[in-house]
């Protein structure tokens, strides 16, 4: 009883936490805060360049090529392990292995990649750092990544760590194709970066 109990109050404590973040994120973005906080950053760009990673990016163009294709591979990894545990999610592909065990081994896969691209990708900012502020599809880009990191590690993988016959199966397959729609607008604005960039 008292098991039942704490788990139903844990709920409510992570619904809380939830609204109280969302409820922050709406006031900062409807206030003057935001702006100003967007005109500040401009001065920490500018320094970004400064930093050994963005003398180096923007000096040795090998060494930018080279942690540019280590990014790209990563989040090749990263998409392949999304992919692959969402279309298990969705019953299209590895029926015939659990789906626990196929989150699981996807997750790890995941955080590794997860890890690589943002270091890559701090690293390849710092060179452009002053150039990348102004574009709005760079914001875009950190909005859903920032969405996607905290849809995988609060909400998506909290909830398939339990037993997955517990859970409805459309919220299960919905989780799977919310999952999908985040990573795949972190890849398109990523590529988009590239485009309104040159």
């Amino acid at each position: 009883m008292s098991t039942a109990i704490n788990s139903e109050s844990n709920s409510y404590t992570k619904t809380i936490t939830v609204a109280v973040l969302l409820a922050l994120l709406l006031i900062f973005s409807f206030t003057s805060l935001r702006h100003e906080t967007w005109l500040r950053l401009y001065e920490f760009f500018l320094w970004l360049e400064t930093t050994p990673f963005g003398v180096i990016g923007k000096t040795w163009g090998a060494v930018f090529a080279v942690v540019e294709a280590v990014h790209l591979l990563a989040m090749a990894l990263l998409g392949g392990a999304v992919i692959v545990s969402d279309a298990r999610l969705l019953g299209w592909c590895f029926t015939e292995v659990p789906a626990g065990e196929i989150q699981d081994r996807a997750h790890k896969v995941f955080k590794i990649g997860l890890a690589v691209v943002l270091f890559t990708g701090v690293f390849m900012a710092c060179g452009v750092a002053g150039k990348i502020y102004w574009l709005p599809v760079f914001w875009y880009k950190m909005l859903a990544l920032a969405t996607g990191i905290f849809f995988v590690f609060f909400i998506r993988r909290p909830m398939l760590k339990r037993d997955l016959d517990e859970l409805n199966p459309r919220v299960v397959k919905l989780v799977a194709i919310s999952s999908l729609l985040v990573w795949a607008t972190v890849a398109a604005t990523g590529r988009w970066i590239g485009f309104a960039g040159s």
